[in-house]
C-alpha cells in the first residue's frame, strides 16, 4: 500500500466514524496515529463525552477483532488474560483465553481496578505477548489498547502508576462539545431508542486486517532525518531540565514520539516528517509522562501549560 492509498483509507475511516460520533476529530486522528504507529491510547474525559462509543465506532470502521473489558474493583488478572482450567472429561488442562486475545481492546474505566489487575496489561502492551503459567502466548501484531478513564471521580479509583502510563503512546483529554456540536448530538442521538451500537448509526467496516497491516508497513517508508531526530531529543531532554517538572519524559517517549510523527506523516500522504508533526503530537505524547514539581503545583501551574512552554522554548529545525 502506497502513501496516497493510506491517506485515502484514513479519510474513509474518519468518514465512517463521523456517522456515529459528532466532533472529536482530533481524537479520531490520534486513534489512527496510534494504530498505525503500533501504540496505545488513553482517553480521559467526564462521563457522557462518547469515549466508549468512539472506541466502538473506531473498532467497527477498521474492522479489527474487537474485545472489551469493563474494569471493576473485583476484576482479577485471570479475567483479562485467561487461565488453564482442568477438563475433567479429558483429564487435561485446557487454555481458556481471556478477552485480551484480540486485535483492538477497549479497556473501559481502566482506573477502576486495583494496580495488580492493571499490571496484567503491561506485558501485552509492551511486547504483545501474554504469559500464562509460564507459557508465552503471542498476540496479534496489530494489538492496540484503547483505554478510558473518568477524571472527575476519585472514590473507588486507582490512579495508573507511571510504568503503566508510559506504555500509552498518547493520553487524550476529551472535553465537552461546542454548542453547535451538542445540538447535532441531540438531534442525532436523542431519538435513537436507546441503541448505542455503532452499526445503528450506519458505521460500516471500510478496512480489514490486511489493509491495516499494509498501512502500518507503509509507516516504515517515511523518512526521519537528523534535524528532526535532534529536535525530538531536545524536546524530551528539555522536560528533564525544566524547573516545572520533578520528572521528565523517558527515552521510550522520545522513540515513540518519533514513530508517531512518522505515522502522522503517513496519514497525510507524506514520506517525510516535518517539525509540525512533532509539535502536533508532543502534548498528548508527553502529558502523562511528566510530573509537575512541588513548586509548580503550589503555584497552580498546569501540566499542559508547562509542556507548551517547553515546546515554545525548544527551537524547531527549519
Amino acid at each position: 500500500m502506497n502513501l496516497s492509498e493510506v491517506k485515502d483509507l484514513a479519510q474513509r475511516i474518519r468518514a465512517e466514524i463521523a456517522k456515529g460520533v459528532i466532533g472529536q476529530t482530533d481524537t479520531v486522528d490520534l486513534l489512527l496515529t496510534a494504530l498505525f504507529a503500533g501504540g496505545h491510547i488513553l482517553l480521559e474525559g467526564p462521563p457522557g463525552t462518547a469515549k466508549t462509543f468512539l472506541a466502538q465506532c473506531f473498532a467497527r470502521a477498521v474492522n479489527l477483532d474487537y474485545g472489551r473489558i469493563q474494569f471493576t474493583p473485583d476484576l482479577m488478572p485471570g479475567d483479562i488474560v485467561g487461565a488453564n482450567l482442568f477438563n475433567f472429561q479429558a483429564s487435561t488442562f485446557a487454555l481458556v483465553k481471556g478477552p485480551i486475545f484480540c486485535e483492538l481492546l477497549l479497556a473501559d474505566e481502566i482506573n477502576r481496578t486495583p494496580p495488580k489487575t492493571q499490571a496484567a496489561l503491561l506485558e501485552a502492551m509492551q511486547e504483545r505477548t501474554v504469559t500464562i503459567d509460564g507459557v508465552s502466548h503471542v498476540l496479534s501484531a496489530r494489538f492496540t489498547v484503547v483505554a478510558t478513564q473518568n477524571p472527575l471521580e476519585h472514590q473507588g479509583a486507582y490512579p495508573l502508576p507511571e510504568a503503566q502510563l508510559d506504555r500509552f503512546l498518547f493520553k487524550q483529554e476529551l472535553g465537552y462539545p461546542t454548542e453547535a456540536e451538542e445540538r447535532a448530538i441531540v438531534a442525532a442521538h436523542g431519538s435513537g431508542g436507546g441503541r448505542r451500537e455503532a452499526s445503528a448509526y450506519g458505521v460500516e467496516p471500510v478496512a480489514d486486517a490486511a489493509m491495516i497491516g499494509a498501512a502500518i508497513e507503509a509507516v516504515s517508508q517515511v523518512r526521519l532525518n537528523d534535524p528532526i531526530i535532534n529536535y525530538v531529543v531536545a524536546l524530551i531532554r528539555a522536560t528533564r531540565e525544566s524547573a516545572d517538572f520533578a520528572a521528565g519524559a523517558s527515552p521510550r517517549c522520545a522513540a515513540m514520539l518519533a514513530l508517531a510523527a512518522r505515522a502522522r506523516a503517513t496519514l497525510e500522504g507524506r514520506d517525510y516528517v516535518i517539525p509540525d508533526d512533532i509539535k502536533a503530537l508532543a502534548l498528548p505524547a508527553l502529558r502523562h509522562r511528566v510530573i509537575l514539581s512541588p513548586a509548580a503545583e503550589i503555584d497552580g501551574r498546569k501540566v499542559d501549560d508547562a509542556i507548551g512552554r517547553v515546546i515554545e522554548r525548544v527551537e524547531a529545525p527549519r
